[in-house]
Parts: C-alpha cells; structure tokens; sequence
C-alpha cells in the first residue's frame, strides 16, 4: 500500500472531456472544464471527495433554462466555478473538490447575510461557525471562529466583504485551508501568504450576492443506479424578520398563541435561519447575538439534533475557557487532569462555569429545519436557557409544541418560517 501521508499530495487523472452539455427539452447549458496554470503545469481539480476519485470543476459558459418558466441561474460570474488563476492569490496545493463544495456552502448561507459584514467558516461542508457583526468583519470572523474552535481547524473560510488586515491577522493565526473573499484590502494577502499551504481566492462575486438570493440553480442529484433526480433549489423566503409567522394553532376549539419574538430575539432568529439553509438535515442550530452558538447537522430525530446540540455548546463553551486560560484543548486539560490532581481542579473549575452559563445557551436563539413531531425536542432546548425558537410549523402537534414555551419560565418566544429547509 502506499504511504498514506504522500496519498493526500497525489493529483489525481483528470478523465472528464473538456466540454459538457446538459440539454433540458429543447433548451440547453454548455459547460468548460475549469483548470489553472500553477507553478508552470495545467492543473484541475486536485482530486474528488477522496483521493483515488477523478473530478473536474466546470463553468457555465452558454444558455439558460427556464423550466415551467421558472429562470434558473446558470452564469453566476465572480464565484467558485468560474474562478481564474489572477483570484487564486495563493494556490497551496491547489483545490480538491471538498475545498470548493466548502466555499460554495459559503456562498449558499452569505447570500442570506448580505446586510452586514459576515463570515462562515465550514468544514466538510457543513457550517461549523458563522456570524455577522455592525462592527465589521474582524469581529464577524472572530465570533465565528470562537464559536466552534475546535470545528474549525483546517476549515474553508468564507466572507462578503474586503478582508482587511485585522482578519488577516486573526485568521492566520489558525489553521485553515482556504479563505475566500471578493477582495483584500492593503497588506492582508501578505499576512495571510505567511501560512504557505493556505489557498487565498479572491471571488469579486461574493461583494454582490444580494442579486442571487431569488433566483434558485438547477440542484442535481446522482443516483447509484446512474438515474438522476433535479430540482429547483431551495429559496430562503425569511428575508427580513416581518417574513416570520405568528406561531399558532388550534385544538377542540381553543387556540393557542405564541409569544412574539423581541427584536434582538428576532434579529438571532433570522440570522440562524439564513445559516440553517446551510446545513444538513435534520439539523437545529442556537445562535445569540450574530453568532452560532452550536450547530447539530444530519441527525435522524429531532430532539437527537437538540440533544447533541446542546451537548457540543457545553463542549465548546468549556473549551474556550481551557485554551484561552490553559492554552490548551478542552480535552488536552481532561488528559492532564487524569495524570495530576492540580489540573483536576482546573478541570472541575471550568466545567462547573460551562455548566452555571449554560454553555451560552442562555438568553439564545433556536431555528428547526423541519417542524417539531413532538414537543420533546422544545423542551429540551427551554431546559438550558433558549429564550426564542423559529421552525417550519405544520406538525398534528403544533398545539403542544407551542404549549411548551408557553408554560416556560420565562415564557419563550416562537414563530413559524412556513417552509422548512432539508439539505440531503
């Protein structure tokens, strides 16, 4: 077998044709396969989603489609396939397919968050850690790292506005393996360059993402029989937080009313349900403040996504305080703490703070990418402190789910999204 760690530097044989046509009834796309000249050789795509998987990136370069005169985006210039080698500032090892289907997840949750500086940072293409900040874009990118450290380490980075200098900095001190943005302001390139496997990409389109957001894309999917499925993708219709519903319902007669959301709660609620679109399902997310707080993706019940939500709050919460006070992991303080009882101590410490702060989940925001089968997954979320929930509503049981931040103390808000947002 091969040495393992050079499989990770192998490029792998590039077998698809040059150009690529999809024909839809009588209208028809035509693709380009993207390569790049890097360090004097052609390259495409590094490799697929593993090594030992062929892959090729292409670019829409002619025709639209208009199905059930439905107008599809189909030449979206300035993003992720139609980037050159003048935006790929620094190649690294040059991107496989998971490093752009990262980036791309990016672009999906920022055409959301077009209203304010923000940041995603995404690993295995699912958001770790995202937030949004009137403070500007070093603060954004800092909260979401901090958000889940851990998660983010070898991460795709991925941000709306010019990255400055005071990014630049924060961001090189970590490990990541590509940061995306649509430009870089004066000496952040450089400061980034200091980390010499970092892919930097410079996407101008992610300054305009504000004109994509209702226009869906032609969303395909391979079947193991060589059959496909299309669909049209999915559209955020929460744009602003007058789009949120009245949670309610109606039961042998009585109805039931939600208490409406305050306007900080509102402002939470709309940002993680712009993140939710992002991850995969079923999934829940707590948000306070422009920030992630924990995400639970691809989970197969509801409260098992609370569950393990609110688990990796605790975590993460107790993680930052070991490292900015131990410098060093959460888990690396456990190792220490069974070989010596002063680090027990440091240890019994901060899990006691993690737990008195509810892992930050006090006072937080919760969106569901799907409605609530039963009330147990709310109340499991009101058990550590949520102060506010957004999901689809349409649930046989959404009188008792209601019911449950009713009889919270305090009384927790609710509104209905009125669709939900399944990523498979």
């Amino acid at each position: 077998m091969q040495d393992l760690k050079r499989m990770y530097k192998n490029l792998e044989k590039d077998i698809f044709p040059q150009k690529l046509t999809l024909r839809l009834g009588d209208q028809e796309l035509v693709y380009a396969k993207r390569t790049w000249v890097i360090d004097n050789q052609e390259k495409g795509l590094r490799y697929g989603e593993n090594p030992g998987q062929s892959a090729a990136l292409y670019a829409c370069i002619a025709g639209a489609l208009q199905p059930g005169g439905v107008d599809l985006r189909c030449q979206a210039a300035g993003l992720v396939s139609s980037l050159t080698e003048a935006q790929m500032l620094q190649a690294g090892k040059h991107p496989g397919k998971t490093n752009l289907t990262d980036v791309d997840n990016g672009v999906n949750i920022l055409q959301y968050l077009t209203a304010k500086p923000a940041a995603v940072i995404l690993k295995h293409n699912n958001p770790c850690g995202a937030a949004w900040s009137d403070a500007g874009l070093a603060d954004a990118v800092a909260k979401a790292f901090w958000g889940d450290r851990i998660a983010a380490f070898g991460g795709a980075v991925v941000v709306n506005r010019p990255l400055d200098k005071a990014a630049a900095e924060f961001l090189a001190a970590q490990y990541f393996e590509v940061v995306a943005a649509p430009a870089f302001e004066p000496g952040a390139v450089e400061v980034l360059k200091s980390r010499k496997n970092l892919r930097i990409l410079e996407l101008p389109g992610l300054a305009e993402l504000d004109r994509l957001a209702g226009q869906p894309v032609l969303d395909i999917k391979c079947l193991s029989d060589g059959g496909i499925i299309v669909q049209t993708s999915f559209l955020n219709r929460i744009r602003s937080v007058d789009d949120f519903l009245p949670a309610t319902a109606e039961k042998d007669g009585v109805t039931i009313l939600a208490r409406k959301p305050s306007r900080q709660e509102a402002d939470d609620l709309l940002f993680a349900w712009a993140v939710e679109a992002g991850v995969s399902s079923n999934s829940v997310l707590f948000a306070k403040d422009g920030a992630t707080v924990a995400i639970g993706a691809g989970e197969q019940d509801r409260v098992g996504c609370v569950q393990l939500a609110v688990f990796k709050a605790y975590t993460k919460y107790a993680d930052v305080l070991a490292f900015r006070e131990q410098g060093c992991s959460f888990y690396e303080l456990k190792a220490k703490a069974r070989a010596e009882a002063s680090f027990q101590e440091i240890l019994d410490d901060i899990q006691a703070r993690a737990q008195a702060a509810k892992g930050g989940l006090t006072g937080s925001a919760m969106v569901s990418d799907g409605f609530f089968p039963f009330r147990d997954g709310v109340d499991a979320a009101l058990e550590h402190g949520v102060a506010a929930i957004a999901q689809p509503g349409g649930s046989m049981r959404d009188f008792e789910v209601i019911q449950a931040v009713n009889e919270a103390k305090p009384q927790a808000a609710m509104v209905f999204t009125g669709q939900r947002s399944f990523k498979h």
